[in-house]
């Protein structure tokens, strides 16, 4: 009997992207198991490549020009059975690779990374070389082996230059590889005395470390130095004289060592928190998908903390997934404080170790509990009992590069699979939640007033059409100055939420009319005073701000617009008393910032908090009693079919941040709109008025719910191949379609990306309504199999959780 392993190969091309039958060699016999990361060769050269093996099997006999794995990297399998499930659904959904997959799965630093070493061979032929060959030859002589990104320094040659291959080939240079762990363990130094000491006089500090390891066993040597009062130098001695012994053992980085771990008493729920709990964990028995949809500040946080303690006291383990990293730190917070060290935080804020070893301290089960942002629904737990989705609407929870996939979808699948809960919160949910709740699909668990003494803030908008309403500076209106002079005066704290960042929005020259654009994208370039540049906020280009105009020379260059820098300046010319804290993606750029200024804020030290909207939703400042929402109307008008969904959640949910404690909250729209149905209903924190709106819309024009709205997208360096292309994909779309009779489709397009260019490439996109089936799924896998067969000068991908129009 042979055994054989099904194995999917890193970078392969779309087209090739399956899993390959290798054999396991007798020596890997019981070592190479299914979720284990292997070394295989592959292609026509055998260049070795990193592998996942899916699956194993026994064979009668060998299979023809079969190959053999070449080593397991993996110790114990990365993957287990879940873990392989998973990686096949994402495979089968979102139209990836298999390690596209895969990366999700496993923490970017452990990953193992190829480091190529050349040597001469030992008693290579003697034979006639070119001139550059013996030169080639010359320079290894007496090395032990040169690294290949040291080529060009040692040799002047790069890895493909065809003498040096030549020789490889000839066996005259060998290549030899060695693997690395992208990011290596972290190591703590431990002492621990010696069976046999010599018997050697020892100093009186000696004496003291010896019998503190006679009494404490084995410490680090940090622990030593501390609790003995003395330098490294007194341990370096007693190893050096044979007396102690220095080893080194892995230690798991933790970025939120030094938490609070002291566990609090949960507060007594209200009649309404009671009641919701009662009904979720009556869910727990026989899960659904359920809806905890309560107005902002009604306590859906105490609900779902409950709810959590009752899911572990069965055993059972819990993933909380928030939007975005800014809610990451209040939420970890008060997870501390309630379930102390059995709680492991996953986001892309943390470093690679830190995200590795909480990772491994996930997979260990030294945590029950994972609280994160999308990548969390990929945590290595077992036993899942609940998955918690606070802020569910989001559009942070859709990933927009490969793999494409939605975090509701990949836990709703989870849950399946471990008869678990999965629990949507929010104040505003999508149109989608709130049908299925409607239609019974999923639970509906009401929340309908804020919790204790709260009450809902009064909520106002600000016609700035009329010019009785305008302040001199044109930004904010009279009404909104006289209220933060107001809370200015009586000690209270206000948030202004302006979507945008940076200074002034357009740059553009008044005599000739050109605007300051970037090179890469078709978009134009934001100012920013911080740097004192124009900056792209989709690739990063940035260049000085300019003196003159580059087209007619005109030195009068207009900046217009505004961002939240712009907000900040004026403030600070209107309140020159006035704390002002700008909370942005400039401001929020080093670890651990969002938990820094949002605690700063919480402990009153500054007055007034401007914000894009990571201020917006989940936040919870008991001393805010005034919002002002600035520029409200750009919400409205975006490309994308949610806009008004989004419009309605921003404004409902910022003004939620008001009056959250014990007086009262008032939050101020500014709008040229202030007769659009959105917003009118936001002011009257009216969800189901505007979701019985929405949906009607979404009805009539056939959007989700009501259908699956796919992207197909094209991306090319040149334009005319992108739309060539984007126009035969249509083409042969329509002919594969007859093969798949009874789909309902309906194409939109090709058309242009809402922006066309972006980093140097050009983009087209085709909406397709359809129905997510297999046989839909089945149809689009062909045609980008058939499309990457074809088209080597343009890229394609498809997203089914597409949304702009």
């Amino acid at each position: 009997m042979y055994k054989t392993a099904d194995i999917v190969v890193e970078n392969a091309a779309f087209g090739f992207d399956h899993a390959y039958s290798y054999a396991i060699p007798d020596d890997l016999d019981g070592i190479a198991r299914p979720g284990c990361r292997v070394r295989v060769p592959f292609g026509r050269g055998d260049k070795t490549r990193t592998g996942m093996i899916l699956s194993t099997a026994q064979a009668e006999t060998p299979g023809r020009n079969i190959k053999a794995v070449a080593a397991v990297l993996d110790a114990e399998p990365l993957l287990d059975e879940q873990g392989l499930v998973l990686l096949r659904y994402l495979k089968e959904q979102t139209f990836c690779t298999w390690f596209d997959a895969l990366r999700l799965l496993i923490p970017a630093g452990i990953d193992i990374k190829p480091r190529y070493i050349y040597s001469l061979s030992p008693g290579y032929d003697q034979r006639d070389f070119s001139l550059f060959q013996r030169d080639i030859i010359t320079g290894l002589e007496g090395k032990k082996g040169v690294r290949e990104e040291a080529l060009g320094k040692t040799l002047g040659i790069e890895a493909d230059n065809a003498d040096f291959s030549a020789l490889l080939d000839a066996g005259v240079v060998r290549r030899e590889e060695e693997l690395r762990q992208r990011i290596l363990d972290e190591k703590l130094c431990m002492v621990r005395l010696v069976p046999e000491p010599p018997d050697t006089p020892l100093t009186k500090k000696q004496r003291e470390a010896v019998a503190f390891l006679e009494e404490n066993g084995d410490v680090s040597l940090k622990e030593l130095c501390y609790y003995t009062a003395m330098t490294r130098a007194v341990p370096d001695r007693l190893v050096k004289i044979g007396v102690l012994d220095y080893y080194d053992t892995p230690r798991l980085r933790n970025p939120y060592e030094r938490a609070d771990e002291a566990v609090t008493q949960a507060p007594a729920l209200s009649p309404g928190q009671a009641a919701a709990l009662a009904a979720l964990e009556a869910l727990l028995d026989d899960p659904k998908p359920a809806l905890l949809y309560g107005v902002t500040g009604s306590g859906k946080t105490e609900v779902f903390l409950a709810l959590i303690r009752t899911v572990l006291e069965r055993g059972r383990s819990v993933i909380v997934m928030v939007p975005e990293i800014a809610l990451t730190a209040q939420t970890v917070r008060a997870f501390h404080a309630r379930f102390g060290s059995r709680v492991a935080v996953l986001h892309s804020a943390l470093s690679l170790g830190e995200r590795m070893d909480e990772w491994k301290r996930i997979k260990a089960g030294d945590a029950d509990i994972v609280i994160g942002t999308r990548s969390a629904v990929f945590a290595p737990l077992t036993n899942i009992g609940l998955i918690v989705m606070d802020e569910e609407q989001e559009h942070t929870y859709h990933a927009e590069r490969s793999p494409r996939f939605h975090a509701r979808d990949v836990a709703r699948f989870r849950c399946a699979r471990s008869d678990a809960l999965l629990l949507l919160c929010s104040a505003t949910p999508s149109v989608e939640s709130y049908y299925h709740a409607k239609k019974g699909t999923y639970a509906l668990v009401p929340l309908k007033e804020r919790f204790g003494d709260a009450v809902l803030p009064d909520v106002y908008t600000v016609d700035m059409r009329f010019a009785e309403n305008l302040s001199l500076s044109h930004t904010f209106s009279a009404r909104l100055l006289d209220e933060l002079h107001y809370n200015l005066e009586h000690g209270e704290q206000s948030i202004l939420l302006l979507n945008r960042r940076g200074y002034s929005t357009l740059v553009r020259c008044p005599s000739c009319g050109a605007v300051e654009e970037c090179p890469h994208c078709s978009v134009s370039l934001t100012y920013h005073t911080a740097n004192a540049s124009l900056v792209c906020h989709y690739c990063g280009f940035t260049k000085k701000k300019p003196v003159k105009c580059a087209g007619c020379g005109g030195d009068m260059i207009q900046y217009t617009g505004f961002g939240t820098q712009k907000l900040e300046e004026e403030l600070g010319a209107l309140y020159p008393a006035a704390r002002v804290l700008r909370v942005d993606m400039d401001t929020t750029l080093t670890k651990f910032s969002h938990e820094k200024l949002f605690s700063a804020f919480s402990a009153g030290e500054y007055d007034i908090m401007i914000g894009t909207q990571m201020v917006a939703k989940g936040l919870h400042f008991p001393r805010v009693t005034l919002v002002g929402v600035l520029a409200a109307d750009q919400l409205l008008y975006a490309m994308d079919f949610r806009s008004f969904e989004r419009a309605f959640s921003l404004l409902t949910q910022v003004a939620g941040r008001s009056g959250r404690g014990t007086r009262r909250g008032r939050a101020l729209i500014q709008t040229y709109s202030p007769d659009n149905p959105v917003i009118a209903l936001a002011a009257n924190q009216d969800y189901p008025g505007f979701y019985a709106q929405e949906i009607r819309s979404r009805e009539l024009h056939l959007y989700p719910p009501f259908c699956t709205m796919a992207g197909v997208g094209f991306v090319g360096i040149r334009l005319e191949e992108v739309m060539k292309w984007a126009g035969l994909f249509l083409e042969e779309f329509r002919r594969a379609a007859a093969d798949y009779p009874g789909l309902p489709i309906r194409v939109l397009g090709p058309v242009a990306a809402d922006t066309l260019k972006v980093s140097g490439k050009y983009r087209q996109k085709l909406i397709v309504k359809c129905r997510n089936t297999k046989n839909m799924r089945a149809l689009l896998d062909h045609m980008l199999a058939w499309f990457y067969q074809n088209c080597k000068t343009v890229s394609a991908f498809v997203d089914m959780y597409y949304d702009r129009i």
